[in-house]
């Protein structure tokens, strides 16, 4: 199994909504299981996957404290692939996200505040040796400032060859459960999130598997039960 972190320090960098695109268009791509595991105390990944009428992906309930553990029983169970959402904030949540994930997916604006805060969760994935991937997210179409952000970035990093673009049904499709590829598969926002799922699926085949060791089994929320509303999680760091 492999697993992918969305972190970043700076709130409103679009993690959230990545996360769940990404996930989803993995699973359609052939790329599940996916599990979507929520670390933020805000819980908007989980909101949102309760909201949500498809089977798939699926939640993955756990805390951080059990996170290594239960990543190693969702790879024994025969999950393919974990997506993390994190808290907006440097914590020691992220530090041990970071930890045990293959690959960060790093998401910035284009503007000089969101570049700044791009620099303390490269720290942490720098300390901690995890590849990271940069994504221009909320770009302005043919502006000025995302090519110079993304040359910015470049110096840090590899950047995504595909930035998202702001517009109105990315991120409104996410009110009722949905992604931008079930509302209208054929948008040009559709298109590119199908575009950077490629390429962040791509770089992280090329991530060599690391080995965990099983412990406790997770609560993983599957809609072919019963389909029961699921409360929002709760990631406590203890």
């Amino acid at each position: 199994m492999r697993v992918i972190a969305f972190a970043s320090q700076k709130g409103g960098s679009g993690k959230t909504t990545l996360a769940g695109h990404v996930a989803v268009r993995a699973e359609q791509l052939g790329h599940g299981p996916v599990g979507l595991i929520d670390t933020d105390p805000q819980g908007s990944l989980a909101d949102w996957w309760n909201a949500r009428q498809a089977e798939t992906p699926a939640f993955v309930h756990t805390y951080v404290s059990r996170l290594t553990s239960d990543l190693a029983d969702l790879r024994e169970a025969g999950m393919r692939l974990a997506v993390i959402d994190t808290p907006p904030a440097i914590t020691s949540t992220i530090r041990h996200v970071i930890e045990a994930c293959d690959l960060v997916v790093l998401p910035s604006r284009p503007s000089p505040h969101d570049l700044r805060a791009a620099g303390a969760t490269l720290e942490i994935t720098n300390q901690l040796g995890r590849p990271v991937i940069f994504v221009i997210n909320a770009a302005t179409p043919r502006a000025r400032i995302t090519a110079e952000a993304a040359i910015a970035l470049s110096q840090h990093g590899t950047v995504a060859p595909v930035s998202i673009h702001h517009r109105t049904d990315f991120a409104s499709s996410m009110i009722d459960g949905r992604t931008v590829m079930e509302v209208n598969a054929s948008s040009r926002s559709a298109q590119e999130i199908d575009a950077l799922t490629v390429y962040v699926m791509d770089r992280l085949s090329q991530v060599q598997r690391r080995t965990i060791m099983p412990a406790s089994q997770p609560v993983v929320a599957s809609r072919g039960f019963g389909r029961r509303p699921l409360p929002s999680a709760q990631v406590l760091e203890s």
